[in-house]
């Protein structure tokens, strides 16, 4: 067993803004300034769930050069009239966030079928931050998004407790599938059992995420 625990949530989209309007509306709050990922020609925007936890919205740089490579998040395969929507999340292991010189593990050292399902393990950076993150190689998501991505984060603080209070906390996270037992073999190596509900869908049915947040405007939710 490899234990996780969820990291972060993200929100892909056509262009920032789109995405940002979409948070706004449905959640009652703004984002906050995220940065750059020059090895994807993608940049962001963040929204503080916890100090080690945050919302994420993401999409294409249009001032970045397009990369030799597939987009992460499946960014490549959205059309520009496309709604933003709850796309993935991704879990890091349960241990304090060290320098990498104090690293006595890796994600690297995760169970072979989660990596296998999860993606190479890659080396990204956004400003002075960088990190260790599972990518499938055609950038597409992990069982359409039901397997998380895996990161590592290489710094002595995460990013999340950086980011201004927004007021909001998650209460919940819904995995939606139609292949429900082999999603929940996964999760249970990486013992998160207890922090997603796993919801069966009919065979065909495509993959859904919903995640329930307090706000300061109530309950509400994002996804499904």
């Amino acid at each position: 067993m490899f234990p996780c625990e969820i990291d972060h949530l993200t929100i892909t989209a056509p262009t920032l803004a789109l995405g940002a309007a979409y948070v706004e509306q449905t959640l009652g709050v703004s984002m906050q300034p995220g940065g750059e990922h020059p090895r994807m020609g993608t940049h962001n925007l963040l929204l503080k769930l916890g100090d080690a936890l945050f919302l994420e919205v993401i999409a294409a740089n249009p001032a970045a050069a397009r990369p030799p490579r597939p987009r992460w998040f499946a960014l490549d395969a959205l059309g520009a009239d496309a709604a933003p929507r709850l796309a993935h999340w991704v879990v890091r292991p349960v241990r304090p966030v060290v320098p990498p010189m104090a690293r006595t593990d890796s994600i690297r050292s995760a169970p072979a079928d989660c990596l296998a399902a999860a993606g190479i393990v890659e080396t990204m950076t956004r400003g002075s931050l960088q990190w260790l993150i599972t990518i499938p190689a055609d950038g597409t998501l992990p069982l359409d998004g039901a397997m998380p991505a895996l990161i590592e984060w290489q710094t002595p603080q995460h990013p999340g407790a950086q980011l201004l209070d927004s007021g909001c906390t998650l209460r919940g996270f819904e995995v939606h599938t139609s292949k429900p037992q082999h999603v929940r073999a996964l999760l249970d190596r990486l013992a998160l059992g207890t922090a997603v509900k796993l919801v069966a869908l009919s065979a065909g049915e495509p993959v859904r995420l919903l995640a329930h947040f307090d706000t300061p405007h109530g309950p509400r939710s994002v996804g499904a």
